[in-house]
C-alpha cells in the first residue's frame, strides 16, 4: 500500500474518531438535563383535595386520566388568559376519544377573590376540559409547594383592583398513574403542547 492511501486511512480513523468524542459531548450534557429534571419531578407532586364548584375535587378522581395542573388566577390581566388561551387550542387539536382522557385543573393563587363560580365561569370561558378549583390560603400554599409553583401577592395602591398576583406559569403534565411526569413552559405553542400531552396517553 501507497503512502497517500495509508495517510488517508489514518485521516479518515483520526476524523472519525473526534466525531465520536463532539457527538459524545454533545449528548451527554442533555442526557444529564434530561436525567437532572427527572431526579427533580420525582420529589414534586402528589395527591390533594380542593373545591369547584360541583364540590371537592382531587386530583386522584382523574386516576387513569392525563391531568393539566395550572396555577393563576381569574384577575389575571395577560398571562393566565395567555396560557388558558394556548392549553385550549391545544385541546382543539386532539381528538374526541383523546380528551376523554384529558382533564385540565386551572388552580386559582388568589382564593380572596376567586369564588367557586366565578373560577367556573371564567375555566368554561376556554374549554369545557378545564375546571376551576380553589381551596383556603393555606391549601393553595401547600398544593403549590409540592408542585414548584411559586406566587406573591403585590399590592396596587393605584389600581381599583387593589392587588395582583405574580405568579410562576407553566403547565405540569401528571400521567395516569397520578405522577408529575412533564413540565412545559409558558408561551410553548398548541402543536407542542398537545403533542406533549398525547405522549402521555
Amino acid at each position: 500500500m501507497s503512502a497517500a492511501p495509508k495517510n488517508y486511512v489514518r485521516f479518515t480513523m483520526f476524523a472519525t474518531a473526534i466525531l465520536l468524542v463532539i457527538a459524545a459531548l454533545l449528548y451527554w450534557p442533555e442526557k444529564q438535563e434530561s436525567q437532572s429534571s427527572k431526579n427533580k419531578l420525582a420529589h414534586l407532586g402528589g395527591d390533594f383535595t380542593l373545591q369547584s364548584s360541583d364540590g371537592p375535587v382531587s386530583l386522584s378522581d382523574y386516576k387513569g386520566k392525563v391531568v393539566v395542573l395550572y396555577f393563576g388566577y381569574a384577575f389575571c390581566p395577560d398571562v393566565c388568559p395567555t396560557s388558558l388561551g394556548l392549553l385550549s387550542q391545544a385541546f382543539r387539536i386532539l381528538e374526541q376519544n383523546e380528551l376523554d382522557n384529558i382533564q385540565a385543573l386551572f388552580i386559582s393563587v388568589d382564593p380572596e377573590r376567586d369564588t367557586v363560580d366565578k373560577l367556573k365561569k371564567y375555566a368554561d370561558a376556554f374549554h369545557p376540559s378545564i375546571k376551576g378549583i380553589t381551596g383556603t390560603p393555606i391549601q393553595i400554599a401547600d398544593v403549590a409547594s409540592r408542585y414548584g409553583a411559586s406566587y406573591m401577592k403585590v399590592e396596587l395602591p393605584d389600581s381599583a383592583l387593589g392587588y395582583a398576583v405574580d405568579h410562576s406559569s407553566r403547565y405540569y403534565l401528571v400521567n395516569r398513574e397520578g405522577k408529575l411526569n412533564k413540565l412545559v413552559s409558558h408561551g410553548t405553542s398548541p402543536n407542542v403542547i398537545a403533542a406533549q400531552i398525547r405522549s402521555l396517553l
